[in-house]
């Protein structure tokens, strides 16, 4: 059962205690919080405002693939509030995208208290991601979206190279993945990540924090893969000039060398964030 007050609503769902705190500055902006770890914050009155760093050097990808206002097909594997398919049904409104969430309480919670625009073309399905993307069809998407967590950790199943040739399989030939990566020193996740998804998708950026990529502290790692060039200097321009200053990496031979593909049987979750990251952030 849930609780209401003037800024803050709890309710128990499938993967914790979700709460929806609404934004001291921006009396439209949610953030959603399970067990006190942000998942996602949204603006339901400007659905193009993106308050967390890594959300914004996503959506300044999105924005680079195709020109303006052309419409993607596009799967999100991770709901949570729905950000990104809400600022892909801003920008590029004929859009048809699909988003998967595990947690059937969660998304009944979103749909009842941050309802999106019923005219936008967003189908939301609860399942498993991998099992998901498994019973697609072949180059069903221009864009894969990846930003699945289960608490604060990525599930093992979805960090291999089997999930990865998937995802790649679902890909038109110049569709792209975007995944989001957390990790903190020494990266070894992070640079096994990349090597994984690079094994299937060979044409491959990351876009992150100076700080979080030098592995100097705790952070999200963007990855853009695909089969064709991405657009690095564009996307350099972008999160350089962004309210949050990101760096682009795109020499990955180096930046991930001597790290391997993870397989099924070797698999395991995404690195525990430290413990403190998220205190006053609610």
């Amino acid at each position: 059962m849930g609780r209401r007050g003037e800024s803050r609503r709890v309710e128990t769902v499938g993967s914790g205690v979700a709460e929806l705190v609404t934004d001291p500055d921006r009396p439209s902006g949610v953030t959603l919080l399970l067990d006190g770890a942000p998942q996602s914050h949204v603006d339901l009155a400007d659905p193009t405002h993106l308050e967390f760093e890594y959300v914004r050097r996503m959506a300044a990808a999105i924005d680079l693939l195709a020109p303006p206002s052309l419409p993607l097909r596009v799967l999100h594997l991770g709901g949570g509030a729905l950000t990104l398919p809400r600022y892909v049904a801003a920008t590029r409104p004929t859009s048809t995208q699909r988003v998967v969430e595990v947690d059937g309480r969660l998304v009944e919670l979103v749909r009842r208290e941050l309802p999106w625009d019923r005219r936008a073309s967003v189908r939301v399905r609860v399942g498993d991601a991998r099992e998901v993307v498994a019973g697609t069809p072949d180059a069903a998407y221009d864009l894969v979206v990846a930003d699945v967590f289960a608490g604060a950790r990525t599930p093992a199943h979805l960090t291999t190279l089997e999930f990865a040739a998937d995802v790649a399989r679902v890909l038109r030939p110049a569709g792209w993945y975007l995944a989001n990566v957390a990790d903190g020193p020494p990266l070894a996740y992070a640079r096994a990540q990349v090597a994984t998804i690079r094994r299937v998708l060979p044409e491959a950026l990351l876009v992150a924090d100076a700080a979080v990529l030098r592995g100097r502290r705790f952070g999200n790692v963007v990855v853009l893969a695909g089969r064709t060039a991405p657009p690095v200097a564009e996307l350099s321009r972008r999160a350089a000039g962004d309210w949050f200053p990101g760096r682009v990496e795109a020499d990955l031979e180096r930046w991930a060398a001597g790290a391997v593909p993870v397989l099924d049987t070797a698999a395991e979750p995404s690195p525990a964030p430290p413990p403190g990251l998220f205190s006053g952030r609610s």
